[in-house]
């Protein structure tokens, strides 16, 4: 097919298709959009040989790219609504007592001795292997270990009660 065979079928049909798309879905520029596509999709893979059968063609490409639209817009509206139904909705009560826990876990890191809460610290917050804390700080993989156990032991003990009080309330709110 040439530019001006392809241009003389562009202005020909373009307006029975996009008015053909329109007449589908009620939209002008989507409708325009996937006119326009269904003529470059032609001539982009030089799908016509002569104008014989190219208005219908023209109506089987545009009407597969619209149900294509239509498909892959459904998939994304169910997507939304799986992320819609799936975010949390925290209530003011929720907030507060995660600002509570927020300070607890605070103020056990400052009440931990400073040995176990540097090792704690820069394996919880950076990220560190024992074995990249104990070359770090100079120390063996048990003394590293040894100070970590001792670190979550310690947590254990302090947000014990804040656990038991937190599952308290979340039975009697179920």
């Amino acid at each position: 097919m040439t530019k001006e065979s392809f241009k003389i079928l562009f202005e020909q049909h373009f307006d029975t298709i996009r008015n053909y798309v329109y007449y589908r879905i009620g939209n002008e520029e989507l409708a325009t959009d996937i006119a326009q596509e269904a003529f470059m999709l032609i001539w982009e893979k030089q799908l016509l040989k002569s104008h014989d059968n190219a208005i219908g063609l023209l109506y089987k490409i545009s009407g597969n790219i619209l149900i294509t639209k239509y498909r892959r817009q459904q998939i994304e509206i169910k997507f939304q609504k799986s992320l819609s139904s799936n975010q949390l909705d925290y209530s003011p009560e929720d907030e507060f007592q995660f600002i509570e826990m927020q300070k607890k876990y605070e103020k056990a890191i400052s009440e931990l001795p400073e040995k176990q809460r540097i090792v704690f610290l820069m394996s919880r917050n950076d990220e560190l292997k024992y074995s990249e804390i104990a070359e770090r700080l100079n120390l063996s993989i048990k003394a590293v270990e040894k100070r970590m156990s001792l670190a979550i032991a310690f947590f254990k003990e302090e947000m014990i009660e804040f656990i038991v009080k937190m599952i308290i309330i979340l039975l009697f709110l179920n």
